[in-house]
């Protein structure tokens, strides 16, 4: 995979990566897509502190194709997929971004993320994105209509505790999947979240590019 031209132009980068990543060419509208949620994400992140990559190129490359790396681990598409604690949209956006057929609901707690993920939503006109606010066990609550309504759970960034990966569970249908990841680091030794789960770690021809998710799917 070629890097020329990523430093003048900072998508380069993540288009030269997804014949790997999604089987097809790149499009026009996959620049279009990815340079405007680019541009919309460094804007509000020197105000509201979204993430801590400041520079193009580190988010391109520490969160559009980070998250691309889930899309190994994901069921069949078409697909309904809840991303929680989604934050500035990641994984969520960048999979519904390079796959429509991946109807993505954004779930954060904190407001001010919440209005960028709903600007994000209408600067784009992403109609197959939905942005709900709260904690997961809140909405769930709120929302008893969501239990078992997707098809897959992502979550990033995220110690797989017994208790979160429960909570995921619950809102994944009978034969849906739950995919948390945590640092790029091998985990730890010791009893897994949830018994019928696994370790899976995902790569890409980018040595610093890696990542260990722990997946396992509702059986009843």
């Amino acid at each position: 995979m070629t890097r020329k031209g990523s430093a003048a132009d900072p998508v380069a980068e993540l288009l030269a990566a997804i014949p790997v990543l999604a089987g097809r060419a790149a499009t026009p509208k996959d620049r279009e897509r990815f340079a405007r949620y680019l541009a919309l994400l460094l804007e509000w992140n020197r105000v509201h502190d979204l993430t801590s990559h400041k520079q193009p190129r580190e988010v391109v490359r520490g969160l559009f194709l980070d998250s691309l790396l889930f899309l190994p681990q994901l069921p069949p598409r078409p697909l309904r997929l809840l991303d929680i604690g989604s934050g500035a949209g990641i994984p969520g956006l960048p999979l519904h971004l390079l796959d429509p057929d991946i109807r993505v609901a954004l779930l954060e707690a904190r407001r001010k993320r919440v209005s960028f993920l709903a600007t994000v939503r209408r600067e784009l006109r992403l109609d197959g994105v939905e942005v709900l606010e709260g904690r997961a066990e809140q909405v769930l609550a709120e929302r008893p209509d969501l239990k078992g309504g997707f098809d897959a759970v992502t979550a990033r960034g995220v110690t797989p505790s017994t208790g979160f990966v429960l909570v995921c569970l619950d809102y994944v249908r009978v034969g849906g999947r739950v995919i948390v990841s945590g640092p790029p680091a091998p985990p730890k030794s010791g009893p897994l979240p949830h018994p019928s789960g696994r370790w899976v770690k995902g790569s890409f021809p980018i040595p610093e590019l890696n990542r260990w998710f722990f997946v396992v799917e509702r059986e009843t």
